[in-house]
């Protein structure tokens, strides 16, 4: 059974850097596209960006351009959201998914002075 696990949430001001991390196991990451999602309370969960199985992010949010990036380590079957320069209207829930409705639990990131 397919499983992610997000990790890496939590408070930073203005301006910081978080990274997120979502760990998977049950299925074989390199074969993959992961996508990063978020959600505020009250709204639908937004894509945030995809990490292909190789090459570019794809489907990435006008709203993270030249902040967010993604990245993986298939043989540590992790994949990363790297998160620059993070403003208040990132606070959010931040899940990572895989196709055929796998997600995390999702892990909370704050910004906020």
């Amino acid at each position: 059974q397919p499983r992610l696990v997000e990790s890496g949430g939590g408070l930073v001001q203005p301006g910081g850097s978080l990274r997120l991390s979502c760990e998977t196991s049950g299925f074989t990451l390199k074969l993959y596209t992961i996508n990063w999602y978020r959600q505020i309370p009250g709204k639908e969960r937004e894509l945030v960006l995809s990490v292909s199985r190789s090459g570019p992010d794809l489907n990435v949010a006008n709203s993270v351009k030249g902040r967010f990036t993604g990245s993986r380590r298939d043989d540590w079957n992790t994949v990363y959201l790297q998160m620059n320069n993070l403003k208040p209207d990132d606070t959010a829930v931040y899940y990572c998914n895989r196709v055929g409705n796998y997600w995390g639990p999702g892990t909370q990131v704050t910004v906020s002075s």
